[in-house]
């Protein structure tokens, strides 16, 4: 076995792979310009020698056979100068997740604007659950299996589940992640313009897919979201069989009879004109309906029966930050923390949560943190995103020196247009030295029984989970 030095390892995925490679037998170290929870616990869990900061030395004095290059390194690093100057072997993650880990296996990859992380947990359990021990790539811990990446239980002929990225690769290769990763069944779940560090246009992302689709063998699959106008018109392309799937009896995957309780989401699921059966959830909305079809699609191309696959989907537990919820707290309060960031995805999850509790009040937190949403392209989509919600807090713009003024999220104006629409709103960050402190003030001056606190953030809405919890434990 080789061993291996990651430059950037304390990165979600960065960190899940190198685990999942130490775990195969390689040797692995890495550095990282900072270390913190979670993925500084699971590293060191794991007993991944990693130093904080960079320094050629570290290198110099490791020595690996291959240097893994996070995408978030570039130029200038100083073991990224180094190892450039001693003429080491550097490549790409997706590189190494597809000659390591993927390797000789059958390749499922999961991609789209949205739902890629709770789909790809999705895939994997079912063919867990199904006792094929699947190896995966997650953007996330998947809470099934504690773990964001795992090699697979067989060298060959077994199966590997990727949560397939559009995001570029590495500073040397600005191609998305996911062209790496041979798909034989491939899905997409969605496709809007995001990631606009990288990409100028929604055509800019379209082409990425393109490429991915043509990548696909004639005996492989695309299984593609029927509902979705350009992933539908570019699936026309494939060389493969397509399967779109949808609340549509055209699409060869079809959903009707959507049932809704207080604790489940149930619908019954046809393939080309034949029941199949029921699938019952214990999650809310029309995209997580759709984001299960996915994965169930996926799972019954690979041959696991559908009872098989139904129970399984009973006993999925979603990934963590995926309407996660932190804490319920006297008078019946509820904190619930959710990775979305762009306008579609909040929309989603805030729909799904009036579905499921129409009676209670929820309280938006957002916090403009990503590429896309901390510039004003989607300042008209955000200001019609949060119909669902009761009141709405903006966060202040994450590192907001990033772009000049007028490209920049316009976070009164924002707010100036909700309060428009009739909804209470808060803006944020107006004093940083009291951010987020603020927020928490704002929300135990507004609260009431039985209302739910959604935080809506990419990242950490500066230690904000962690205040709230620690304000309402106090207060108990």
């Amino acid at each position: 076995m080789s061993s291996l030095y990651f430059i950037g390892i304390a990165g979600t995925a960065m960190a899940s792979v190198a685990v999942a490679l130490s775990r195969a037998g390689h040797r692995v170290a890495g550095s990282d310009s900072a270390l913190y929870p979670p993925m500084s616990d699971y590293l060191n869990k794991h007993r991944i020698p990693c130093h904080t900061g960079f320094d050629p030395l570290n290198i110099l004095r490791d020595a690996p056979d291959v240097i893994v290059v996070g995408n978030a390194i570039s130029r200038g690093n100083p073991e990224l100068e180094a190892a450039l100057n001693e003429h080491m072997n550097l490549v790409s993650m997706p590189e190494i997740v597809r000659r390591e880990l993927i390797g000789k296996n059958r390749s499922i990859v999961i991609t789209g604007t949205h739902g890629k992380t709770t789909t790809t947990s999705l895939t994997a359990w079912l063919f867990e659950h199904a006792g094929l021990t699947p190896g995966f790539l997650i953007g996330g811990i998947a809470e099934n299996f504690n773990a964001g990446c795992r090699a697979s239980g067989k060298k060959k002929g077994g199966h590997f589940i990727t949560e397939g990225d559009e995001y570029d690769t590495a500073y040397f290769d600005k191609r998305s992640k996911f062209l790496h990763y041979r798909p034989d069944i491939a899905v997409i779940n969605n496709i809007e313009f995001d990631h606009a560090d990288i990409f100028s246009s929604l055509d800019d992302i379209v082409k990425s897919f393109r490429q991915f689709i043509a990548l696909i063998p004639s005996n492989g699959l695309l299984i593609v979201n029927g509902h979705d106008t350009i992933a539908s018109e570019i699936s026309s392309q494939a060389f493969c069989p397509v399967e779109r799937f949808g609340m549509s009896e055209a699409f060869e995957w079809s959903v009707s009879d959507i049932d809704v309780s207080e604790t489940e989401t149930s619908f019954q699921l046809a393939h080309k004109g034949n029941i199949a059966g029921t699938i019952r959830i214990d999650q809310f909305g029309s995209h997580t309906i759709l984001n299960t079809v996915a994965a169930v699609a996926a799972a019954s191309h690979a041959g696991i029966p559908f009872p098989v696959i139904a129970e399984g989907v009973r006993s999925f537990k979603r990934p963590k930050r995926r309407m996660e919820i932190v804490g319920e707290f006297d008078n019946g309060i509820t904190l619930i923390d959710d990775f979305a960031h762009h306008p579609t995805a909040i929309s989603a999850t805030l729909s799904s949560l009036r579905q499921r509790f129409p009676e209670r009040r929820i309280l938006a937190c957002f916090e403009p943190r990503s590429n896309t949403s901390t510039r004003n392209i989607f300042q008209k989509d955000l200001e019609n995103s949060f119909s669902d919600a009761d009141i709405v807090i903006i966060g202040k713009v994450h590192r907001p020196e990033r772009y000049a003024e007028h490209e920049r999220l316009d976070t009164q104006k924002l707010c100036s247009s909700l309060a428009g629409s009739g909804k209470k709103v808060f803006q944020s960050g107006k004093d940083p030295a009291g951010y987020p402190e603020d927020i928490v003030r704002f929300i135990h001056e507004n609260i009431r029984p039985d209302d739910l606190i959604i935080l809506l953030s990419n990242g950490s809405f500066n230690g904000l989970k962690t205040s709230l919890t620690e304000s309402f434990l106090k207060k108990g």
